[in-house]
């Protein structure tokens, strides 16, 4: 069974699934090839072969990576790293304990619903809003055309158009403090990882919240144990190996319109 993975530079969601497939050793005994697409041309909205668009189309991550197997979209960086975990034979990133399995989760769902949403806002803001707002009417017009998530749509239009809420900057900043509060909290009975062995939650914490350290270095000031293991994660083999797939300088300040801002808070 071939495989594609087709994702952006190793920043949020892409880096997620890439340092999970590289914790593997082996992409290509997986069956998998990595392609990498460039976001801001939205050319994830145009992958060829595609005969099941279901999970691409309704996926709530933005611009997230995407593993097309047998001509169906597979989305979401938590579930794919799930699944080249367990297809992988278990390369370690989940617990088997199912009570430690569910703490897991738990804490992915936190990151993935509060943590992303505003790194992402927070990230587009800095590195990719003047990109975007660059592009021509007619080109940008084909790549809106080809999103079928109106959620999606509406971020890249906000980005487009140099629309900034001010009360969502706020919000996403007080989200990232927050993580990295939650961070300094479960790191301080001097634990390496943050679930105690390491596991797909460090993959996606690190994943989102090592750019805001270059963003929002304030948020990082009173947080040693946070600024500690964020260091031990970018040194392990198989991040440092995601990492180097990107194609420009700075990976962790390169984004794309990613999740909607959760409404409830």
């Amino acid at each position: 069974m071939g495989a594609v993975l087709y994702h952006g530079e190793p920043n949020g969601a892409s880096l997620t699934v890439l340092a999970a497939l590289a914790e593997t050793g082996d992409e290509a005994a997986l069956g998998i090839t990595c392609r990498p697409i460039d976001l801001l041309a939205g050319e994830r909205h145009r992958i060829p072969g595609l005969s099941e668009r279901v999970a691409l189309d309704m996926g709530i991550e933005g611009e997230g990576p995407v593993l097309v197997i047998d001509g169906e979209a597979m989305t979401e960086s938590v579930f794919l790293a799930q699944y080249i975990d367990e297809l992988a034979g278990g390369a370690g990133l989940q617990p088997a304990d199912s009570h430690a399995h569910w703490e897991m989760m738990m804490w992915c769902r936190q990151i993935t619903e509060r943590l992303s949403p505003a790194a992402a806002l927070l990230g587009n803001l800095a590195s990719s809003q003047a990109e975007i707002a660059a592009i021509g009417a007619a080109d940008f017009a084909g790549i809106t055309a080809s999103i079928p998530s109106d959620d999606l749509r509406q971020r890249w239009q906000a980005l487009h158009d140099g629309t900034i809420d001010a009360a969502q900057v706020a919000d996403s900043e007080t989200k990232v403090a927050q993580a990295v509060a939650r961070c300094e909290g479960q790191l301080a009975d001097g634990r390496d990882w943050l679930m105690g062995v390491y596991s797909i939650a460090d993959i996606v914490t690190f994943s989102w919240l090592a750019g805001m350290e270059l963003l929002r270095p304030e948020a990082f000031a009173a947080a040693p144990k946070t600024t500690a293991w964020l260091a031990r994660v970018q040194a392990r083999p198989a991040v440092a190996a995601a990492l180097a797939r990107a194609t420009v300088s700075e990976p962790l300040r390169a984004w794309a319109p990613g999740p909607e801002i959760n409404r409830w808070g």
